[in-house]
């Protein structure tokens, strides 16, 4: 199917506008071997060409542009597995299929630009569920200023799914990924976590504001967005960069939706704050110089830091002064 256009008045002008009911629902875990073991074919698999700067294993890839890099990712939510279309406003869903794509280019230290919009859609109602997906997407691209260049439309016998492909640039020099971190970096997060499926995991606010801040002001060895939970993003990244990490656990800040949600989910508001994911704060590392930098004259900014990066791989934390080792946890794909 050929790309196509989408503006504000032509989706108005095709498709009736409604709001349905919100409701949160947590998805089911799943195995974590298929997204590891394909990732490692895919690498072996993959040619690596000139243009590509950064490739395979990051939040996005990085492509080599005239004067800046070009960063192109992609991410899909599917009915059933990360929303609930008959409580969760569709909206909101289109809302979020652009916004975690977004963060994905904040955790690389860029900006947005472009996005091309894939819907695959069930037979009934194709029509008027796309009309209601584009009202959230629209919002989405209004609000980071990002152009709809593209995308596709099919229906099958099947439930809602949304691919989008986010292209945004970075200077090379600004470029964070996963695995630049060194032994001794502070470990920071940009806010609260935890607790999500209370209703903000459908309206994630990705930090590119910030982003645009802290590259004027320190130097990011390695950065993540928090999709998956806390722990097991954080373990992600100091796997990429061959490092640890010791952690103050009373440090990590946790959202007031974990707390509330601790009330019934027979699981504390540490263990939301640890494991529950789609937070889509970034977790970044940088020198303990520049960590005290934003803490002494940048304490709006609102970062935590959370600890050190240390030799000894893992996640560790201090307990009657002995280390212990603490177990990443969060949705496996």
């Amino acid at each position: 199917m050929p790309s196509f256009l989408v503006s504000t008045e032509n989706i108005q002008q095709y498709f009736p506008t409604c709001r349905l009911t919100t409701f949160s629902s947590i998805p089911q875990n799943k195995s974590a071997t298929l997204e590891l073991s394909f990732l490692a074919y895919l690498r072996g698999r993959c040619r690596s060409l000139p243009q590509v700067h950064l490739g395979i294993g990051d939040d996005a890839a990085a492509i080599r542009g005239s004067d800046r890099l070009q960063l192109s990712c992609t991410d899909q939510i599917i009915d059933g597995v990360d929303f609930i279309s008959a409580k969760h406003d569709l909206a909101d869903v289109g809302y979020k299929a652009v916004a975690i794509n977004v963060s994905d280019i904040a955790a690389m230290g860029g900006d947005p630009r472009t996005a091309l919009v894939t819907l695959t859609l069930p037979r009934t109602n194709a029509t008027q569920t796309a009309g209601h997906v584009y009202e959230g997407i629209l919002e989405a691209a209004a609000e980071y200023n990002l152009a709809i260049a593209g995308g596709d439309i099919s229906t099958y016998e099947g439930p809602l799914a949304i691919s989008v492909c986010m292209l945004g640039e970075v200077e090379e020099n600004h470029l964070w990924r996963r695995s630049g971190a060194k032994e001794g970096d502070a470990i920071l997060i940009t806010g609260p976590v935890g607790g999500s499926i209370s209703g903000r995991h459908l309206r994630p606010k990705p930090r590119i504001p910030l982003v645009k801040t802290l590259r004027s002001l320190v130097s990011v060895t390695a950065a993540i967005d928090i999709s998956d939970g806390l722990s097991l993003d954080l373990d992600r990244l100091c796997a990429a960069s061959g490092v640890g990490a010791e952690l103050e656990t009373e440090c990590i800040p946790i959202h007031s939706d974990a707390v509330a949600l601790s009330e019934t989910s027979g699981r504390s508001a540490f263990q939301h704050a640890w494991s529950d994911g789609e937070d889509f704060e970034l977790i970044l590392t940088m020198s303990q110089a520049d960590a005290d930098l934003l803490r002494q004259e940048h304490s709006h900014l609102g970062l935590h830091q959370i600890g050190k990066t240390v030799g000894r791989t893992g996640l560790w934390k201090k307990h009657e002064r002995k280390l212990e080792r603490l177990p990443p946890q969060g949705y496996m794909h």
